[in-house]
Parts: structure tokens; sequence; C-alpha cells
């Protein structure tokens, strides 16, 4: 069976909107009808964020779950996870928190961000770039 190459792309934030920018991107491949997974670093920015899913746009309804262990999320077009899991079987991974290699080939579409508005996170993105780059991967910044 061929697999498809894992895209690897990389967005640049200039200042600290990163929920904006998850929000933004798990939109944009829901409407393309592509599974999501939203990758945050703890539970408190994952009830954030799926707070904030709720309400960052005007009209705009985005189906979406936080996986918990509470909730069976199997079939949600969108799901944001603070583990290293796809119960959702998600093509596109949007990570609001560092994977590993190893989770990351799973995915057709990998969202990564590159904080230049902050040195040590600046300094973190360009790390992971070069990571996916020895493994690899072509990553490009959009």
């Amino acid at each position: 069976m061929s697999r498809v190459a894992t895209k690897v792309e990389f967005i640049k934030l200039n200042r600290p909107e990163k929920a904006k920018h998850l929000c933004e991107e798990a939109s944009r491949y829901f409407r393309e009808g592509r599974k999501v997974l939203i990758t945050v670093m703890d539970e408190n920015q994952a009830v954030t964020l799926d707070q904030f899913l709720w309400a960052w746009q005007k009209g705009s309804f985005l189906p979406h779950a936080y996986d918990n262990g509470a909730v069976d999320c199997f079939d949600e077009p969108v799901i944001i996870a603070t583990e290293e899991k796809n119960p959702n079987g998600a093509r596109v991974l949007v990570m609001g928190k560092p994977c590993s290699l190893e989770f990351v080939r799973q995915f057709e579409q990998v969202i990564d961000f590159a904080e230049v508005y902050d040195d040590e996170l600046a300094a973190e993105g360009r790390a992971r770039f070069a990571r996916y780059r020895e493994a690899g991967f072509e990553p490009r910044l959009r």
C-alpha cells in the first residue's frame, strides 16, 4: 500500500494569537470535508479552546469535541486532544503543541507554528523545522 507523504506547513505568528489560528485552520479543513485533530498542552488549554471554538467567529459553527476520555468522539470532525492519539481518524493535524515525528507521520497535512514574537519560541520552531527536514519531510513556511 503506497502512503501519501506528510505535508508540513509552518504558519508564522507575529503576535501571540495561536488560538485564533488553531480555529482558522480547523475551520478551513472542516469546510474541505476533512477531519482535524488539534493538539494542546494541557486540560486548561483544551477547555479554553473548546469554549473559544463556539464563539471565535460570529455566526459560524464548527462541530468539535474535547477528547477528555469522558465522551465518545469518534464521529466528531474536529477533536481537541492533549495526548498523541487520533480518536476520529483525522488526516489533518493542527499542532497547538509539538508532537513526536512518529505521531506526525500518521497525517497527510500537518500545521505547525513559527512563533516569531518570542525569541525562545522562535528558536524552538526553528529546531522543529530542522528536525522535520532531517526526518525527510519538506516543511514550508506559509
